[in-house]
């Protein structure tokens, strides 16, 4: 004890920095290219072998208008589009969602595999869904992670071969719009404490006015409740990469949000959509919260997802383009 008391301040530090030095922020990065990807049954094969399970809501009479493939959000995965899956098949859409790696059943659950594994595994999707659906249009429609994830797939050098894309309340909370000091302590965590969980009690953020479906989720052991920081580390770089690549979506686009949204800031958003094409598509709920399509009132928004796939140029029956 006597010796440790000795130890000077910059005799401290660098033994502080010895023993952090080894600290990065992990990657679970796919593997090796093994086969071609490829639907089967209830999964969805990447390039690598990793079996990413798939759920599916098809119009009962088999006439299929379009194809919507579902992005899940962090920490969420595919069955958070039951509800919207149904609403959407019972007017002639099919939709198709799958568990991002590490999210819900997939493999690596927990561990984040980086913006060029969740694009390419997107780009992928979409080509087994359409020789499944030939000559039927195709959307994504991906909500907060997964409309950046969409974005950074939908402007990178190999882009989904779709017909537009959804954003519903996306994840484009980059650092640029972050306070410092959050950005230093997200570094600092990173690199010291990769490995530490975090819960997010004691926020008080309300992400839903559905409280059963909030409670739902809770009760749902696939719902990741405690995350890396690495994890918090890798999405923070994958919505820096949305942002700063929203101006280059060239793609049909509907963006949704919520005024009540607690979990993407306003200021982030609005920098998104100034950015965007001036052909893009605003839907402002003044009643909405961050997981639209599953708040009380989701079926506004999605009818106006109907109504968009069906016709692109036609005002939408209840998103405002403006805030009142």
């Amino acid at each position: 004890m006597t010796r440790l008391a000795t130890i000077s301040m910059p005799g401290l530090l660098a033994v502080v920095l010895l023993l952090t030095s080894a600290c990065f922020p992990l990657v679970n990065s796919p593997g090796k290219l093994v086969s071609q990807p490829k639907l089967d049954k209830d999964f969805f094969v990447a390039g690598d072998g990793i079996r990413l399970p798939v759920r599916n809501w098809l119009p009962e009479d088999a006439r299929i208008r379009a194809v919507i493939i579902g992005l899940h959000g962090f920490n969420d995965y595919s069955n958070s589009f039951t509800s919207p899956g149904k609403y959407l098949s019972r007017h002639g859409i099919a939709v198709y969602a799958y568990d991002q790696r590490g999210f819900g059943g997939a493999p690596g659950r927990g561990f984040w595999s980086g913006s060029d594994a969740y694009a390419g595994d997107l780009v992928c999707f979409v080509k087994v869904i359409r020789k499944r659906h030939p000559g039927v249009p195709v959307y994504i429609l991906g909500e907060s992670m997964g409309g950046a994830v969409t974005i950074v797939a939908a402007t990178g050098d190999n882009p989904p071969d779709v017909d537009g894309v959804i954003l519903v309340a996306p994840a484009v909370w980059g650092r640029e719009t972050m306070p410092w000091y959050q950005r230093w302590l997200l570094a600092v965590t990173s690199y010291t404490v990769p490995w530490m969980e975090l819960t997010g009690k004691g926020l008080h953020i309300i992400p839903s006015d559905n409280i059963e479906m909030r409670r739902q989720l809770g009760r749902d052991p696939l719902v990741i409740k405690a995350t890396r920081v690495d994890a918090v580390y890798g999405l923070t770089n994958l919505m820096d990469e949305a942002l700063s690549r929203a101006g280059k979506l060239q793609l049909p686009t509907l963006v949704q949000y919520g005024r009540n949204d607690q979990v993407i800031p306003l200021e982030p958003t609005l920098l998104m959509l100034g950015r965007m094409s001036k052909t893009t598509r605003r839907a402002f709920y003044a009643d909405g919260y961050h997981m639209l399509l599953r708040d009380l009132q989701a079926e506004k928004p999605l009818a106006d997802i109907v109504a968009w796939v069906t016709n692109h140029n036609k005002p939408l029956p209840y998103g405002a383009e403006v805030w009142n």
